[in-house]
């Protein structure tokens, strides 16, 4: 039984240098990806105690008696009737991780939740949000949810930062184009290149619904990027007097609904530094 145990010992030590080797980049297997690496070396080192514990059963003392089998049955029972959620998580958690649909770090939206992902576990994994708050979501959840993976479009370009508004018809389109990319190019954070883009959604019963199109390099900025967009196309409407309005019409306003430039900073608010 000793032996059993010192051999499948030295084993496991083997697997976690290997395992080690591949994800510090120095052992390249196919198939076999770095963030895949320490779950995989944890699932081979269950497997291998699973199977020592099998080979040493019939050593340990008293292991043909009747008690110790009903202790055996009893304690099989019990993980029977508990594990049926844990093993659903669990299954999850591989899914999530030989998918490589997440990694710490990625900026993700998993339904209404969005933030970094702080760790990925086996039974759940953590998102930290953007107001500093920790969300932990079983990954049953996530893998029955729809999830948005910003870091991964990054890799592709860059993440596409989009905005909708809607503006009457009395409004040329030419005008509102024009005066969405040039919102974009007031925006830090945005990548000029390629450049903005402006596609009219919708042709609605009362309004255009035009929507702006643009890229950001830093996913974990773009609820700050996004923000500073919408003041932006705001001030820009305002400076061209074209009122962000989607009325359903009974009659038209007397005058246009829009802020006039010496109003931006009526009290209590404050001009902008600079």
């Amino acid at each position: 039984m000793a032996a059993i145990f010192f051999f499948t010992r030295f084993v496991v030590r083997i697997a976690r240098l290997f395992f080690d080797s591949v994800e510090s980049g120095r052992v390249r297997v196919p198939g076999l990806y770095a963030e895949t690496a320490q779950p995989t070396r944890r699932i081979v080192t269950v497997i291998l105690w699973l199977f020592a514990l099998v080979m040493m059963y019939p050593y340990l003392p008293g292991s043909d008696s009747d008690a110790f089998k009903g202790v055996s049955v009893f304690v099989g029972l019990l993980l029977s009737i508990g594990s049926a959620g844990t093993v659903n998580q669990a299954v999850s958690g591989l899914m999530l991780m030989y998918a490589r649909a997440l990694r710490v770090g990625d900026y993700v939206q998993i339904g209404e939740t969005e933030g970094v992902v702080a760790t990925l576990g086996m039974f759940s994994t953590r998102i930290r949000t953007p107001k500093g708050e920790i969300v932990s979501l079983p990954n049953a959840v996530i893998v029955g949810t729809t999830t948005k993976n910003y870091s991964r479009e990054e890799e592709t370009g860059g993440v596409i930062l989009t905005t909708t508004v809607t503006i009457g018809y009395n409004t040329p389109w030419r005008q509102v184009h024009a005066m969405l990319i040039e919102a974009a190019g007031r925006t830090e954070g945005l990548l000029q290149d390629p450049p903005p883009r402006v596609l009219q959604r919708s042709l609605s019963d009362f309004y255009v619904e035009y929507m702006l199109g643009a890229r950001i390099a830093e996913p974990p900025r773009r609820i700050a990027v996004l923000d500073a967009l919408h003041r932006n196309i705001q001030d820009v409407f305002n400076e061209y007097g074209v009122q962000i309005m989607s009325p359903h019409y009974v009659a038209d306003p007397p005058g246009k609904v829009w802020v006039p430039k010496e109003k931006w900073h009526e009290p209590p608010a404050k001009k902008d530094p600079g």
